[in-house]
């Protein structure tokens, strides 16, 4: 006797899963916007750009039925504006000077 797939026995669970690399991503980038708050800003904006580019990552190599709402557009774009934003943001917190 073979067991119904998941996504028949828990559909909110099936979900969930589906939807947990953007969850991480999320995850990551509170994280890094709590750091903002709290005045370590560029910290977070270095957590947050590496967020962003990790993101990109999981975008690139992950097949489409794990990736949930992370994917919008075609893969190229997604990889291309992730990526390039989360590198983006963090060459530009890097660079302005201060502390």
């Amino acid at each position: 006797m073979t067991r119904p797939p998941l996504h028949t026995r828990r559909p909110f669970l099936a979900g969930l899963l589906r939807q947990l690399p953007l969850l991480v991503v999320l995850l990551a980038v509170g994280v890094g916007l709590l750091m903002v708050t709290f005045e370590h800003w560029r910290r977070g904006l270095v957590v947050v750009g590496l967020a962003l580019v990790g993101a990109g990552v999981l975008r690139l190599l992950l097949p489409l039925r794990r990736l949930g709402f992370l994917a919008v557009r075609s893969r190229p774009v997604d990889v291309v504006l992730l990526a390039g934003c989360g590198v983006l943001l963090t060459a530009f917190a890097l660079a302005i000077p201060g502390e």
